[in-house]
Protein backbone atom coordinates (compact mmCIF):
# COMPACT_ATOMS: atom_id res chain seq x y z
CA UNK A 1 0.00 0.00 0.00
CA UNK A 2 1.34 3.24 -0.66
CA UNK A 3 0.82 6.57 0.98
CA UNK A 4 1.28 10.06 -0.14
CA UNK A 5 2.81 12.18 2.88
CA UNK A 6 1.43 15.57 2.68
CA UNK A 7 4.29 17.92 3.91
CA UNK A 8 2.25 19.69 6.93
CA UNK A 9 -0.98 17.75 7.39
CA UNK A 10 -1.71 14.61 9.20
CA UNK A 11 -2.91 12.05 6.67
CA UNK A 12 -4.48 8.80 7.06
CA UNK A 13 -4.03 6.06 4.98
CA UNK A 14 -7.14 5.01 2.46
CA UNK A 15 -7.39 1.45 3.49
CA UNK A 16 -7.09 1.93 7.10
CA UNK A 17 -10.93 1.13 8.36
CA UNK A 18 -11.83 3.84 11.06
CA UNK A 19 -10.98 1.43 14.08
CA UNK A 20 -7.48 1.11 12.84
CA UNK A 21 -6.70 4.22 11.44
CA UNK A 22 -2.86 5.67 11.40
CA UNK A 23 -2.30 8.82 11.05
CA UNK A 24 1.27 10.60 9.59
CA UNK A 25 2.82 13.70 10.37
CA UNK A 26 5.92 15.35 9.12
CA UNK A 27 8.42 17.86 10.05
CA UNK A 28 8.26 21.01 7.15
CA UNK A 29 12.30 19.68 6.17
CA UNK A 30 11.94 16.00 6.57
CA UNK A 31 11.18 16.06 2.47
CA UNK A 32 14.46 18.56 2.13
CA UNK A 33 16.88 16.59 4.31
CA UNK A 34 15.92 13.32 2.51
CA UNK A 35 16.94 15.24 -0.90
CA UNK A 36 19.96 16.75 0.16
CA UNK A 37 21.30 13.37 2.02
CA UNK A 38 20.57 11.23 -1.04
CA UNK A 39 18.70 8.96 1.45
CA UNK A 40 15.24 7.53 1.66
CA UNK A 41 14.67 5.41 4.90
CA UNK A 42 13.68 1.85 5.74
CA UNK A 43 11.49 0.88 8.74
CA UNK A 44 10.17 -2.07 10.66
CA UNK A 45 7.00 -3.08 12.58
CA UNK A 46 6.22 -6.40 14.06
CA UNK A 47 2.92 -4.50 15.78
CA UNK A 48 2.00 -3.65 12.16
CA UNK A 49 3.48 -6.67 9.91
CA UNK A 50 5.04 -3.98 7.78
CA UNK A 51 8.23 -2.93 6.00
CA UNK A 52 7.86 0.38 5.38
CA UNK A 53 9.64 2.80 3.12
CA UNK A 54 9.69 6.25 3.27
CA UNK A 55 10.96 8.41 0.41
CA UNK A 56 9.88 11.59 -2.05
CA UNK A 57 8.22 12.32 -5.31
CA UNK A 58 6.63 15.04 -6.66
CA UNK A 59 4.04 15.64 -4.33
CA UNK A 60 6.60 15.65 -1.35
CA UNK A 61 7.11 12.79 1.24
CA UNK A 62 5.63 9.01 0.36
CA UNK A 63 5.61 6.11 2.08
CA UNK A 64 5.71 2.39 0.48
CA UNK A 65 4.43 -0.01 3.26
CA UNK A 66 4.57 -4.30 2.22
CA UNK A 67 2.88 -6.79 4.55
CA UNK A 68 5.34 -9.23 6.05
CA UNK A 69 5.23 -11.61 9.27
CA UNK A 70 6.29 -9.63 12.02
CA UNK A 71 9.22 -7.93 10.68
CA UNK A 72 12.34 -7.08 12.49
CA UNK A 73 15.89 -6.34 12.04
CA UNK A 74 17.09 -4.77 8.35
CA UNK A 75 20.60 -4.88 7.06
CA UNK A 76 21.10 -3.28 4.42
CA UNK A 77 24.29 -4.66 2.67
CA UNK A 78 25.09 -2.23 -0.15
CA UNK A 79 23.33 -0.52 -3.31
CA UNK A 80 20.10 -2.80 -3.61
CA UNK A 81 20.69 -5.49 -0.90
CA UNK A 82 18.50 -6.02 1.68
CA UNK A 83 18.09 -8.79 4.27
CA UNK A 84 15.32 -8.58 6.76
CA UNK A 85 14.63 -10.66 10.07
CA UNK A 86 11.05 -11.27 9.59
CA UNK A 87 8.92 -13.89 11.74
CA UNK A 88 10.02 -17.77 11.22
CA UNK A 89 12.32 -16.37 8.18
CA UNK A 90 15.11 -14.90 6.77
CA UNK A 91 14.29 -12.65 3.78
CA UNK A 92 16.76 -11.31 1.52
CA UNK A 93 15.98 -8.73 -1.40
CA UNK A 94 17.75 -7.24 -3.79
CA UNK A 95 16.81 -4.41 -6.36
CA UNK A 96 16.03 -5.58 -9.55
CA UNK A 97 16.12 -1.49 -11.26
CA UNK A 98 18.73 -0.24 -13.37
CA UNK A 99 19.99 3.19 -12.46
CA UNK A 100 17.72 4.50 -15.47
CA UNK A 101 14.66 2.59 -14.62
CA UNK A 102 11.21 3.09 -12.94
CA UNK A 103 8.92 0.86 -12.07
CA UNK A 104 4.98 2.63 -12.03
CA UNK A 105 6.62 5.46 -13.23
CA UNK A 106 7.37 6.46 -9.96
CA UNK A 107 9.91 4.11 -7.64
CA UNK A 108 13.48 3.79 -8.41
CA UNK A 109 14.21 1.21 -6.41
CA UNK A 110 12.37 -2.44 -6.06
CA UNK A 111 13.03 -4.40 -3.57
CA UNK A 112 11.86 -7.86 -4.58
CA UNK A 113 12.06 -10.80 -2.21
CA UNK A 114 14.66 -13.37 -4.29
CA UNK A 115 15.26 -15.53 -0.44
CA UNK A 116 12.94 -16.77 1.76
CA UNK A 117 14.92 -18.94 4.18
CA UNK A 118 12.45 -20.67 6.89
CA UNK A 119 14.37 -20.73 10.27
CA UNK A 120 11.43 -21.56 12.55
CA UNK A 121 9.65 -18.60 15.58
CA UNK A 122 13.01 -18.08 16.54
CA UNK A 123 12.02 -14.82 18.32
CA UNK A 124 14.82 -13.14 15.70
CA UNK A 125 16.27 -9.36 16.42
CA UNK A 126 19.01 -7.63 14.88
CA UNK A 127 20.40 -8.97 11.43
CA UNK A 128 23.94 -8.46 9.83
CA UNK A 129 25.58 -10.27 7.04
CA UNK A 130 29.43 -11.28 7.59
CA UNK A 131 32.42 -11.38 5.26
CA UNK A 132 31.21 -14.27 3.18
CA UNK A 133 27.79 -13.16 2.76
CA UNK A 134 26.07 -15.25 5.40
CA UNK A 135 23.16 -13.73 7.55
CA UNK A 136 24.17 -13.24 11.07
CA UNK A 137 21.60 -13.16 13.22
CA UNK A 138 20.38 -12.58 17.12
CA UNK A 139 17.91 -15.72 17.99
CA UNK A 140 16.48 -14.08 21.19
CA UNK A 141 14.85 -17.45 21.72
CA UNK A 142 18.20 -19.58 22.43
CA UNK A 143 20.19 -16.39 23.55
CA UNK A 144 22.94 -16.95 20.85
CA UNK A 145 24.50 -15.84 17.33
CA UNK A 146 23.47 -17.86 14.89
CA UNK A 147 23.70 -18.06 10.69
CA UNK A 148 21.14 -20.37 8.62
CA UNK A 149 21.57 -23.97 7.93
CA UNK A 150 20.79 -25.78 4.96
CA UNK A 151 19.10 -28.40 7.75
CA UNK A 152 18.16 -27.24 10.64
CA UNK A 153 16.87 -24.29 12.00
CA UNK A 154 19.98 -22.75 12.89
CA UNK A 155 23.32 -22.64 13.23
CA UNK A 156 24.79 -21.52 16.49
CA UNK A 157 28.35 -19.41 16.03
CA UNK A 158 28.37 -17.41 19.50
CA UNK A 159 26.52 -17.27 22.92
CA UNK A 160 27.27 -14.81 25.91
CA UNK A 161 29.78 -16.79 28.70
CA UNK A 162 27.14 -16.29 31.33
CA UNK A 163 24.76 -18.62 29.19
CA UNK A 164 25.68 -22.01 30.18
CA UNK A 165 23.75 -24.03 27.67
CA UNK A 166 21.77 -23.79 24.46
CA UNK A 167 18.44 -23.84 25.85
CA UNK A 168 14.85 -22.93 24.50
CA UNK A 169 14.25 -19.94 26.67
CA UNK A 170 14.54 -16.73 26.80
CA UNK A 171 17.05 -15.83 29.68
CA UNK A 172 18.81 -12.55 29.00
CA UNK A 173 17.13 -10.91 26.22
CA UNK A 174 19.71 -10.98 23.76
CA UNK A 175 18.87 -8.28 20.95
CA UNK A 176 21.33 -6.15 19.22
CA UNK A 177 24.32 -6.95 17.39
CA UNK A 178 26.89 -4.36 15.76
CA UNK A 179 28.75 -5.69 12.73
CA UNK A 180 32.47 -4.33 11.99
CA UNK A 181 34.08 -4.94 8.94
CA UNK A 182 32.11 -8.15 7.73
CA UNK A 183 32.27 -9.43 11.56
CA UNK A 184 29.97 -9.08 15.03
CA UNK A 185 31.89 -7.08 16.92
CA UNK A 186 29.39 -6.11 19.80
CA UNK A 187 25.47 -7.36 20.89
CA UNK A 188 23.32 -5.80 23.29
CA UNK A 189 21.51 -7.97 26.11
CA UNK A 190 18.96 -6.61 28.58
CA UNK A 191 20.29 -8.66 31.37
CA UNK A 192 22.98 -11.59 32.01
CA UNK A 193 20.64 -14.15 33.55
CA UNK A 194 20.59 -17.08 33.25
CA UNK A 195 17.18 -18.21 34.26
CA UNK A 196 14.22 -18.28 31.59
CA UNK A 197 12.94 -14.82 31.57
CA UNK A 198 14.99 -13.66 34.42
CA UNK A 199 15.82 -10.62 31.98
CA UNK A 200 12.19 -9.08 32.95
CA UNK A 201 13.19 -8.45 36.29
CA UNK A 202 16.53 -6.34 35.44
CA UNK A 203 15.08 -3.73 33.15
CA UNK A 204 15.90 -0.95 34.94
CA UNK A 205 19.47 -1.08 35.21
CA UNK A 206 20.71 -5.00 34.10
CA UNK A 207 21.37 -3.98 30.53
CA UNK A 208 24.95 -4.97 29.19
CA UNK A 209 26.84 -4.76 25.99
CA UNK A 210 29.27 -7.53 25.35
CA UNK A 211 32.36 -7.56 22.90
CA UNK A 212 31.67 -11.19 20.38
CA UNK A 213 35.55 -11.34 20.23
CA UNK A 214 36.48 -11.59 23.85
CA UNK A 215 33.07 -12.69 24.77
CA UNK A 216 33.78 -10.10 27.59
CA UNK A 217 31.23 -7.50 29.08
CA UNK A 218 32.28 -4.00 28.36
CA UNK A 219 29.55 -1.60 29.39
CA UNK A 220 27.12 -2.15 32.03
CA UNK A 221 24.02 -0.81 34.37
CA UNK A 222 22.13 0.00 31.47
CA UNK A 223 18.38 0.05 31.14
CA UNK A 224 17.24 -2.35 28.46
CA UNK A 225 19.62 -1.66 25.54
CA UNK A 226 18.94 -1.91 21.92
CA UNK A 227 20.73 -1.29 18.06
CA UNK A 228 24.19 -1.18 18.79
CA UNK A 229 26.10 0.45 16.03
CA UNK A 230 29.08 1.43 14.88
CA UNK A 231 30.01 5.00 13.35
CA UNK A 232 32.81 7.17 12.83
CA UNK A 233 34.77 4.64 14.77
CA UNK A 234 32.46 5.14 17.99
CA UNK A 235 30.46 2.48 19.39
CA UNK A 236 26.60 3.88 19.48
CA UNK A 237 23.18 2.47 21.08
CA UNK A 238 19.43 3.47 22.43
CA UNK A 239 19.14 2.93 26.20
CA UNK A 240 15.51 2.26 25.33
CA UNK A 241 14.64 2.15 29.36
CA UNK A 242 15.91 5.90 29.48
CA UNK A 243 14.94 6.97 26.14
CA UNK A 244 18.53 8.09 25.49
CA UNK A 245 20.73 7.46 22.53
CA UNK A 246 24.45 7.84 23.43
CA UNK A 247 28.17 6.38 22.86
CA UNK A 248 30.29 3.80 24.99
CA UNK A 249 33.07 5.45 25.49
CA UNK A 250 36.58 4.07 27.06
CA UNK A 251 36.00 0.85 24.82
CA UNK A 252 39.34 -1.27 25.00
CA UNK A 253 40.47 0.62 28.43
CA UNK A 254 38.21 -1.93 30.73
CA UNK A 255 34.70 -1.11 31.71
CA UNK A 256 33.21 1.21 29.41
CA UNK A 257 30.81 3.73 29.87
CA UNK A 258 27.38 4.92 28.32
CA UNK A 259 27.22 8.51 27.94
CA UNK A 260 24.03 10.21 26.42
CA UNK A 261 24.01 12.44 23.73
CA UNK A 262 20.25 13.17 23.25
CA UNK A 263 16.99 12.20 25.05
CA UNK A 264 14.17 11.34 22.49
CA UNK A 265 10.89 11.02 23.84
CA UNK A 266 10.04 7.26 23.61
CA UNK A 267 11.15 3.49 23.72
CA UNK A 268 13.76 3.74 21.68
CA UNK A 269 14.97 0.84 19.17
CA UNK A 270 16.27 1.68 15.96
CA UNK A 271 19.56 3.50 14.75
CA UNK A 272 21.08 4.26 11.57
CA UNK A 273 23.52 6.70 10.48
CA UNK A 274 24.03 9.30 7.76
CA UNK A 275 26.92 11.94 7.73
CA UNK A 276 26.40 13.74 10.79
CA UNK A 277 23.11 12.65 11.26
CA UNK A 278 21.42 9.56 13.51
CA UNK A 279 18.11 8.19 12.83
CA UNK A 280 16.14 7.13 15.80
CA UNK A 281 12.95 4.79 15.99
CA UNK A 282 10.81 5.26 19.03
CA UNK A 283 7.76 3.08 20.35
CA UNK A 284 5.05 4.18 22.88
CA UNK A 285 6.11 2.20 25.76
CA UNK A 286 2.08 0.53 26.33
CA UNK A 287 2.49 -2.81 27.56
CA UNK A 288 4.13 -3.74 30.98
CA UNK A 289 7.89 -4.83 29.79
CA UNK A 290 8.40 -1.00 28.77
CA UNK A 291 6.77 0.31 32.06
CA UNK A 292 8.21 1.16 35.61
CA UNK A 293 11.38 2.32 33.78
CA UNK A 294 13.44 5.83 34.32
CA UNK A 295 11.39 6.84 30.57
CA UNK A 296 8.61 7.36 32.54
CA UNK A 297 9.81 9.85 34.92
CA UNK A 298 11.77 11.60 32.24
CA UNK A 299 8.92 12.17 30.10
CA UNK A 300 7.26 13.79 33.28
CA UNK A 301 10.23 16.32 33.89
CA UNK A 302 9.86 16.83 30.59
CA UNK A 303 6.46 17.28 30.25
CA UNK A 304 5.85 15.22 27.13
CA UNK A 305 3.97 12.41 25.94
CA UNK A 306 5.53 9.33 24.42
CA UNK A 307 5.24 8.70 20.65
CA UNK A 308 5.70 6.55 17.74
CA UNK A 309 7.61 7.54 14.94
CA UNK A 310 11.25 8.27 13.61
CA UNK A 311 13.45 11.44 14.85
CA UNK A 312 16.74 12.43 13.14
CA UNK A 313 19.36 13.54 15.50
CA UNK A 314 21.85 16.15 14.85
CA UNK A 315 25.39 14.40 16.31
CA UNK A 316 26.84 17.75 16.54
CA UNK A 317 24.24 19.43 18.60
CA UNK A 318 22.19 16.31 20.10
CA UNK A 319 18.94 18.00 18.89
CA UNK A 320 16.41 16.78 16.78
CA UNK A 321 15.87 18.16 13.47
CA UNK A 322 13.73 16.17 11.87
CA UNK A 323 10.88 13.79 12.27
CA UNK A 324 8.18 11.62 11.41
CA UNK A 325 5.58 10.92 13.57
CA UNK A 326 2.76 8.03 13.83
CA UNK A 327 -0.64 7.80 15.61
CA UNK A 328 -3.20 5.68 16.21
CA UNK A 329 -3.46 1.92 15.60
CA UNK A 330 0.94 1.90 14.76
CA UNK A 331 2.48 2.26 18.63
CA UNK A 332 5.78 0.32 17.80
CA UNK A 333 8.97 0.32 15.46
CA UNK A 334 11.63 -2.24 15.84
CA UNK A 335 14.35 -1.20 13.31
CA UNK A 336 15.30 1.54 10.75
CA UNK A 337 17.87 1.69 7.92
CA UNK A 338 19.25 4.44 5.64
CA UNK A 339 19.19 3.41 2.00
CA UNK A 340 21.77 5.42 0.15
CA UNK A 341 21.02 6.90 -3.80
CA UNK A 342 17.44 5.79 -3.65
CA UNK A 343 14.61 8.74 -3.65
CA UNK A 344 11.58 6.47 -4.02
CA UNK A 345 12.10 2.93 -3.22
CA UNK A 346 9.40 -0.03 -2.86
CA UNK A 347 9.36 -3.48 -2.16
CA UNK A 348 7.44 -6.81 -3.04
CA UNK A 349 5.19 -8.70 -0.41
CA UNK A 350 6.25 -12.30 -0.81
CA UNK A 351 4.54 -14.97 -2.64
CA UNK A 352 2.31 -11.83 -3.92
CA UNK A 353 0.74 -11.82 -7.00
CA UNK A 354 2.59 -8.83 -7.79
CA UNK A 355 6.13 -10.90 -6.86
CA UNK A 356 4.65 -13.45 -9.01
CA UNK A 357 3.88 -11.61 -11.85
CA UNK A 358 7.34 -9.32 -12.32
CA UNK A 359 9.27 -11.08 -14.40
CA UNK A 360 13.14 -9.84 -14.17
CA UNK A 361 16.34 -11.43 -16.28
CA UNK A 362 19.30 -10.31 -17.57
CA UNK A 363 18.92 -8.86 -20.95
CA UNK A 364 22.35 -9.54 -22.15
CA UNK A 365 22.66 -12.63 -21.66
CA UNK A 366 25.61 -12.77 -19.01
CA UNK A 367 24.24 -14.69 -16.43
CA UNK A 368 22.88 -17.70 -18.78
CA UNK A 369 26.03 -17.78 -20.49
CA UNK A 370 24.94 -16.93 -23.61
CA UNK A 371 26.61 -14.72 -26.47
Amino acid sequence: MDTPLETVKDIEPAQASAEQAVEYSLSPGLVARLAILDISIAFTSYQSSILYFLGRGGEGAHLHQSGLPKPMGICVEGPGRLTLASGAHVVRFRNVLAANERINDAFDACYVPRTFHLTGDLDLHDIGVDADDRPIFVNTRFNCLATLSPKHSFEPIWKPRFITGLLDGDKCHLNGLAMRKGRPAYVTSVSRSDVIDGWRDRRADGGVVIDVEANAIVCEGLSMPHSPRMHRGELWLVNSGTGELGVVERLGEGMGRFSPRSFCPGFLRGLAFRDKYAFVGLSKPRYKRFEGLALDQRLRQADAEPWCGVQIIDLDTGGCVDWLRIDGAVAELYDIAVLPGFARPMALTPFSGEAASLITFDANGRDAGLS
